[in-house]
């Protein structure tokens, strides 16, 4: 797809032609269709990939006109952050998540942390089960469908993709976006470290090595279904641990 762009962009302190302008938008469009599909594998059949690169490309344009590269932050790593953030935008304005889906999550969030409080370790699943009163295939469900929920529900917290990959790779974050507040900041690198292992591998094959759900999947030898259950379960987890500094901010 190309954008038509009517403006002026400066990079490196030099304003670039329309055609250079329109020349950076085709280099990265790839970059939406990417951004698209790996946002799909935590998504509902009803949400349209169509519709996302949509979205992500009229992001990409907004990237090209207001990007500087004197915040520090490489084109590509400004424009995945927009992109992103239209892509999220479109979603909730068709939310498409029913309520129950949002009022379940809360609840195992809340379930997870009131076991790790008490026993002070990590909460096991036939654990959070029997505390919400129901079958670990009941249980198994719910993070099943809480996984696209919890794609919105951890962008609206401020902690996006690219927070999450400099925290489990030990990169520094760039100063665009992302996780502002050094506080929150800690709080969120020690809730990721202490995530239990197969939960923290997942996490790390997701947001830093950037696999879908299914190559994670075969990389430790379970299915796509089981993946999208351990890595909401690890979200949950992040929530719950996190939940405590959020509400002090409010």
């Amino acid at each position: 797809m190309r954008v038509a762009v009517k403006s002026t962009v400066k990079e490196r302190g030099v304003t670039m032609s329309m055609k250079d302008q329109d020349d950076l938008i085709t280099k990265h469009a790839p970059l939406v269709k990417r951004i698209a599909y790996h946002l799909m594998s935590r998504l509902p059949p009803s949400v349209q990939a169509d519709d996302l690169i949509q979205a992500g490309m009229i992001g990409l344009l907004e990237a090209s006109r207001n990007y500087d590269a004197g915040q520090g932050a490489s084109f590509e790593t400004y424009a995945g952050i927009r992109i992103r953030g239209a892509m999220l935008d479109e979603i909730r304005r068709n939310d498409w998540a029913p309520r129950s889906v949002h009022r379940k999550a809360r609840k195992v969030a809340e379930a997870v942390r009131q076991i790790e409080y008490r026993e002070r370790r990590d909460a096991r699943d036939h654990e959070v089960a029997r505390e919400l009163g129901m079958t670990l295939e009941e249980y198994h469900q719910i993070l099943q469908d809480a996984s696209g929920y919890l794609v919105m529900s951890f962008d609206d917290m401020g902690v996006d993709d690219e927070a999450v990959a400099s925290e489990l790779s030990d990169r520094a974050p760039g100063p665009i976006e992302g996780v502002q507040n050094d506080d929150f900041k800690r709080s969120l690198g020690d809730a990721i470290s202490s995530l239990p292992e197969r939960e923290r591998l997942v996490m790390t094959l997701y947001y830093d090595e950037e696999l879908n759900l299914r190559e994670i999947g075969a990389v430790i030898g379970v299915s796509e279904s089981r993946v999208s259950q351990i890595h909401s379960q690890a979200l949950l987890r992040l929530q719950a641990r996190l939940g405590s500094w959020l509400q002090e901010e409010k």
